[in-house]
């Protein structure tokens, strides 16, 4: 299996930079809770504050697809941060096998 590094590109609208950052730790450590996830972090542009990466690893793909069906994905992600975003890029990679 071969595990699959996302890094996700937020865009935050206008006003909206509170409400998104008030979501994510709780959405950061549910993630991270995830059995498949082995690292889910957040970083804010130094220069921006509209703009947040995470950078997020999971054993598998499969471990990534189960993580869109989780609840948390569903309710806070795509019902409460997504709608409060101007642009989102997801970006996925194949992570190559150590040695």
């Amino acid at each position: 299996m071969t595990e699959l590094l996302v890094i996700a590109h937020w865009t935050i609208a206008p006003g909206q930079e509170e409400t998104v950052r008030g979501l994510l730790p709780e959405f950061l450590a549910a993630s991270n809770a995830e059995p498949g996830c082995i690292s889910f972090v957040g970083y804010q542009q130094l220069d921006d504050a509209r703009t947040i990466v995470l950078i997020e690893r999971y054993a598998s793909r499969e471990a990534f697809e189960a993580h869109r069906d989780t609840p948390h994905f569903k309710e806070l992600a795509l019902d409460q941060i997504v709608p409060r975003l101007e642009r989102r890029v997801v970006d996925t990679y194949d992570v190559p096998a150590a040695g």
